[in-house]
């Protein structure tokens, strides 16, 4: 008899660029290998379906939800192959911006949740390299906590992984697996990646699951792969190899979570306070 509080975790590491067509072929053939491997749940990579800086190009390749191509095809690899799939983003036109906009597909090949990312990385690093998302994107407006069979997902995007109050928001809603799928850029990723995951997982007693984009991309950006998977107590159960395409898999123990935030129950002992500069 299987236990119900255990099920085996995937994340699909890519190597994006400018084809949709490329990028599809590529996240459904890594999902099905996941799924054969045993993965009931698979998980891609933000913008799985298009890597593209041009704000032009860009909006020359996407469309509104309901005639996205990479959806459609990916809620029917759920369907055959019976898993909970969790598409990292795609880019979803939304009026004169776009939402970059995760969802959850069941096993029936239904949308179960979808999420648009809140956090837009607006920001200036040290080698220059520069990024204006909200120049192009939509910020979110509502987390979400997702409920499956299998667990509870809270879904975040990329950015997002650099606010906690999110995350402990998630966990105090019910979720015990979080999510960061990423497109983390190589600078950033060296410096704060693991940390970041680590420190989510530790403070919220959650499993942290993030597939990531890792590679030289045809737009010219460069990102740092090293997909993870941790567990409740920040120890790293599976990691990708440097920046390649491939799949990662782990065994997710629910009992990890409730052990966790047994032993150190930070999500209760919170306390409000002000705060007084003086």
């Amino acid at each position: 008899m299987s236990d119900a509080s255990k099920f085996v975790a995937a994340c699909v590491q890519m190597r994006g660029g400018r084809d949709p067509a490329a990028n599809r072929e590529a996240a459904v053939t890594a999902v099905r290998e996941a799924a054969a491997a045993g993965a009931a749940y698979v998980q891609t990579p933000e913008t799985t379906s298009l890597i593209e800086r041009d704000r032009d190009a860009l909006f020359a390749h996407v469309g509104p939800q309901d005639s996205d191509a990479t959806l459609a095809t990916l809620r029917e690899v759920a369907r055959a192959d019976r898993i909970v799939l969790q598409i990292g983003s795609l880019a979803i036109r939304e009026g004169e911006k776009i939402a970059n906009r995760a969802f959850l597909i069941g096993t029936d090949g239904e949308i179960r949740a979808s999420y648009d990312k809140l956090h837009l990385y607006d920001v200036d690093l040290p080698n220059g390299e520069s990024w204006r998302e909200s120049a192009t994107y939509s910020g979110g407006a509502c987390a979400v906590v997702a409920e499956t069979p299998l667990a509870a997902f809270g879904i975040t995007i990329c950015y997002d992984l650099r606010f906690p109050a999110l995350y402990r928001a998630l966990a105090e809603a019910g979720a015990t697996v979080l999510t960061a799928p990423a497109c983390f850029t190589r600078q950033t990723g060296e410096a704060h990646w693991h940390i970041l995951q680590r420190a989510r997982a530790i403070e919220t007693g959650s499993f942290m699951i993030s597939a990531a984009q890792g590679g030289r991309h045809e737009d010219g950006r460069e990102t740092f792969g090293h997909s993870l998977i941790v567990d409740p107590w920040g120890r790293i159960l599976a990691e990708a190899e440097g920046d390649a395409p491939g799949i990662i898999l782990a065994e997710i123990d629910l009992a990890r979570v409730a052990d966790a935030r047994a032993r150190i129950p930070t999500l209760s002992h919170a306390r409000p306070f002000d705060v007084r500069r003086v």
